[in-house]
């Protein structure tokens, strides 16, 4: 089934359940597909034809998950890019996707500028209240110079409800892109991986069954919509005829206002989210008991931030969500609680094993138990893509004989539980002793007076990579003099028991906060480049 009928199913069962709550504005699932279905109609009048690419530079608002659903109702390819990104790199994307149409905001106005003169249609989309509206904004571009012809989002409405509605196309081969989503390029520039119709349904049912989703499930959509887990939000919610809540701009005091006011159940958020909302002054007079299910994925938990989720909201279920965006779901861990940080077993579509390491390791060259190892995931799944967009060179260093290589690093337990243990290119060589980062980190966020931290190897003559770790301290901790606060953690990680002494930190670096991608994860390159 495409994901334009999956949308019209959804408003035939639960026609007046809220779908999407955005502050002041509500939609009902059969508000929802008639706008995506009228937005549809309002895209054919300006060109785009099923397959065509339509690019959108959007928040996590309203207008997005209506563009979302008229696309996938129209049978057009949704190119979600991030407003944050540098307006070269946004015009990278939307030059090598191939769309034709970019939707852009006051927040991406410089992205829309800087890729007006290779889409052939722009559409402002303007502030609900206060700030530009959609008229003023296509004007600003005018008067910027922007070559592309501009149309406000509430023409493509007009034009549809001018056209009529069209039902979704029943004809449409649900192995039909859906999605491009783009990587984060952190090591180079951004890859497009193509997700279907069937992949992302798949992937939706997966995170709605793994994370206990219940009918009528209402969740917080603060994880962008560029980001699979941002995009796999919004369609788990959907399936169970559940809530999409809008947070467009992260702020923990704000999002725990959401969750009180609209009694949210589910959070699916990166470490990094969880850490501010946890340790948010706001936190301790907060109503969180509609909460019962907490879930992560992006990047490792440290077994002190799963104590400190499970002291504030004291879920009924805590997942660690292992995925990509290639493959949406790797594996599942059902009780943080027990195994903090454990990435347990395969996903319910997913076959893993793991390979040494090493450059040319095939399928079939296992690493015994305990042994770390390379994580791979056969393409079989029903979640993964078949390749990414326009990269041979991609596809063949990342998929041999049917597998995908993830370039993670894991190691199975005695119990055949799956560990992560850092990425390839993250690994410290130090004295010919290899250290993970998430190690070492692990034992200094337990630290007095540590907020967060990251470890990274930086050039050393003598160790080869000497382990430094950049460390934001909370204000009191700060007060005591850095020199003191070292010797401090250098005691600390002395005295652990789960910590060789040669992989702990043999320098320090303090900062008031540490580089993170718009996903939340934690930038080690950024480090690395800028800490010798």
């Amino acid at each position: 089934m495409n994901l334009g009928l999956s949308l019209l199913y959804a408003a035939e069962r639960n026609p007046y359940a809220d779908a999407v709550v955005d502050g002041g504005s509500r939609l009902d699932y059969r508000s929802l597909a008639r706008v995506a279905a009228t937005l549809a109609d309002g895209l054919t009048s300006i060109g785009v034809s099923p397959g065509d690419r339509v690019a959108m530079v959007l928040r996590n608002r309203r207008e997005a998950v209506e563009l979302y659903w008229a696309c996938q109702w129209l049978g057009a390819v949704v190119v979600p890019l991030s407003w944050r990104a540098a307006a070269a790199d946004v015009a990278y994307c939307v030059a090598d996707s191939g769309a034709t149409v970019a939707a852009f905001e006051e927040a991406s106005l410089a992205a829309a500028l800087g890729c007006a003169g290779t889409v052939e249609r722009l559409v402002a989309v303007g502030e609900a209240a206060g700030g530009d509206s959609s008229a003023d904004l296509a004007e600003r571009l005018r008067t910027a110079g922007g070559s592309a012809p501009s149309l406000v989002y509430e023409s493509l409405l007009d034009a549809g409800d001018a056209a009529g509605q069209s039902p979704p196309g029943g004809d449409l081969d649900d192995r039909a892109t859906s999605i491009l989503l783009y990587t984060s390029g952190t090591t180079g520039r951004p890859k497009g991986v193509p997700r279907s119709h069937a992949a992302d349904r798949a992937a939706g049912l997966s995170q709605a069954l793994h994370q206990s989703y219940r009918p009528g499930e209402r969740t917080l959509g603060v994880m962008p919509l560029y980001h699979t887990m941002g995009v796999h939000t919004l369609l788990a919610a959907q399936f169970v005829g559940g809530c999409y809540i809008c947070q467009p701009d992260w702020d923990p005091q704000q999002a725990l206002g959401l969750v009180e006011g609209e009694r949210i159940g589910s959070l699916y958020l990166a470490p990094t989210l969880f850490h501010d909302l946890v340790h948010a002054p706001a936190v301790e007079g907060a109503d969180v008991s509609s909460v019962r299910a907490l879930a992560y994925a992006g990047a490792a938990m440290t077994s002190a931030l799963v104590e400190r989720c499970v002291e504030v909201f004291a879920p009924e279920v805590f997942v660690n969500h292992y995925g990509s965006t290639e493959v949406y779901t790797y594996s599942v861990h059902f009780d943080q609680r027990a195994a903090p940080g454990c990435a347990g077993r395969p996903a319910t579509n997913a076959r893993l094993r793991l390979v040494p390491p090493e450059p040319g390791a095939g399928p079939d060259d296992g690493v015994a138990q305990g042994e770390t190892g390379e994580i791979i995931c056969h393409l079989s799944s029903d979640e993964a893509f078949g390749g990414y967009w326009n990269r041979p060179d991609a596809d063949a260093g990342a998929i041999r004989d049917g597998w995908y290589f993830t370039g993670d690093l894991g190691r199975h337990d005695a119990d055949g539980n799956l560990w992560i243990v850092g990425r390839i290119d993250d690994m410290i060589i130090s004295g010919g002793e290899n250290v993970h980062p998430l190690e070492v980190e692990d034992i200094l966020e337990r630290a007095p007076g540590v907020q967060e931290v990251a470890v990274v190897g930086l050039p050393d003559e003598r160790w080869g990579e000497a382990v430094t770790a950049f460390v934001v301290l909370d204000p009191d901790a700060a007060r005591a003099g850095e020199a003191a606060v070292a010797a401090q953690l250098d005691a600390h990680c002395l005295a652990s028991e789960d910590l060789a002494r040669f992989k702990r930190p043999r320098h320090y670096r303090f900062a008031d906060a540490l580089p993170k991608s718009p996903s939340g994860k934690i930038l080690r390159r950024l480090l690395r480049e800028g800490g010798g």
